[in-house]
């Protein structure tokens, strides 16, 4: 790697409303999470096996159970640009189905590139270049992680290669466009550039690829370059630890809109960053102080890891580059249709939110695509707001549950991920 270098924050006054601490949910769980293990030894991972993709900062953070990490001063500032993030309710949507529940969200579009990745970018490249790295890699699928990532590193002084899943890249040309406007290269994937790459075209020269093979690309093109490091934008406790800032923001802006506690939240899940940066905090509030918040993962029908997948060791990648995480999966080979949200086209979950769902923390239902959009389509005829395919999977399914006598009197939590204005020839195909 090259010299750690100093990131100096700018030294501009950042809002007391932005978060100090990351929230980490490891502290609060009545049982650990099962440990990561090495892929060839089979045993628990070691800082050392996790130094070839990572900064030591971000390995620490992998594995720590302390419940509140600092949030760097230079990242708080980039954060503030966008954070807090809004909380709103959602008068119009209410007044449309006619419910007696009160129906709010948490709208994540507002960020640079309209999503939440940026919540865990921003950290991931901060601590990359303060260790000395030049260069990350990645995956990603609909687009919005990599476009975050790229985001990132072009703040921070770092270049960025991204290997988009085939069908996003073919479909959304759009978050290309946004990655090499932040100076980023972008690469369908599965492609000729490595190794595991030709050996995926090799066995289907039609498919449509994965989240599972991007990521043996990535982290394969990571390995061999001395100046890179791989970075992720789901999965890894790390990156659940970085999106707590928007549920930490919840319970300040709850209380706020004068309620005493969510009553139900629902958060689209595909590899669970979303879902955990939403609900963990108020999970562990659960867990603490005895709140009673229903916690809901919405996932595709399509990819349902949560309600169909195994939950056992299982690779991250389809090459079975990565480590062995202990998660609800669908299994390393699985490939999913082509489905409009494909940044919840991933064979695993979380472990964390695997591990969650297991203790009873949460639920998970499945939501098919038809039903997403209509959700998503009277969430946008009713508030304004389009939401990203992801996030239609949260507003279909509390739009559900707001149609039904249980919700009368309670308070309703949407996870709005991201905007969905890049994702117009999605919502075209559907209307």
């Amino acid at each position: 790697m090259s010299t750690p270098r100093p990131i100096e924050p700018l030294g501009h006054a950042v809002p007391s409303t932005v978060p100090t601490h990351w929230y980490n949910l490891a502290a609060d769980l009545p049982e650990p999470t099962p440990p990561h293990l090495h892929p060839g030894t089979k045993e628990p991972l070691t800082p050392d096996d996790l130094a070839p993709l990572f900064p030591m900062a971000l390995i620490e953070q992998e594995v720590t159970t302390e419940r509140y990490v600092e949030i760097p001063q230079t990242v708080r500032e980039i954060y503030s640009t966008w954070r807090p993030s809004p909380l709103v309710r959602a008068h119009r949507l209410e007044r449309a189905l006619g419910t007696k529940a009160r129906i709010y969200y948490k709208y994540e579009g507002v960020s640079p590139v309209g999503s939440h990745k940026p919540n865990t970018a921003v950290a991931q490249a901060y601590y990359n270049a303060l260790e000395g790295t030049t260069k990350l890699t990645t995956e990603t699928g609909a687009g919005q992680w990599g476009a975050s990532l790229s985001f990132a590193a072009a703040l921070l002084g770092l270049t960025c290669e991204v290997w988009q899943v085939r069908a996003s890249f073919d479909a959304k040309p759009y978050r290309r466009f946004q990655m090499e406007t932040y100076g980023s290269v972008c690469h369908p994937s599965p492609s000729e550039l490595t190794e595991s790459g030709r050996a995926m075209l090799a066995a289907d020269p039609d498919t449509t690829g994965s989240l599972g093979m991007a990521i043996s690309e990535a982290v394969e093109a990571a390995a061999k370059d001395p100046k890179a490091h791989y970075a992720l934008g789901s999965v890894l406790n790390h990156v659940m630890l970085h999106q707590s800032v928007i549920g930490q923001e919840v319970l300040e802006q709850i209380v706020e809109a004068g309620e005493e506690q969510v009553d139900v939240a629902f958060g689209c899940a595909g590899g669970g960053s979303n879902l955990a940066g939403l609900t963990f905090p108020l999970i562990g509030k659960n867990l603490r102080e005895g709140t009673t918040t229903r916690v809901v993962a919405c996932e595709p029908a399509a990819c349902p890891s949560l309600t169909q997948g195994e939950y056992r060791y299982d690779h991250g990648d389809v090459a079975g580059l990565t480590p062995l995480l202990k998660m609800h999966t669908l299994g390393k080979d699985f490939v999913p249709p082509a489905i409009h949200a494909g940044g919840l086209r991933y064979h695993g979950m979380a472990p964390m939110v695997s591990h969650a769902l297991n203790l009873g923390l949460l639920e998970a239902t499945a939501v098919d695509q038809d039903t997403a959009f209509a959700g998503g389509v009277e969430f946008a005829r009713a508030e304004g707001i389009i939401p990203a395919p992801e996030s239609t999977h949260a507003v279909a399914a509390a739009i559900a549950f707001a149609r039904t006598a249980e919700s009368d009197g309670r308070s309703v939590l949407i996870g709005l991920s991201g905007n969905g204005v890049l994702d117009l020839p999605a919502y075209g195909a559907y209307v």
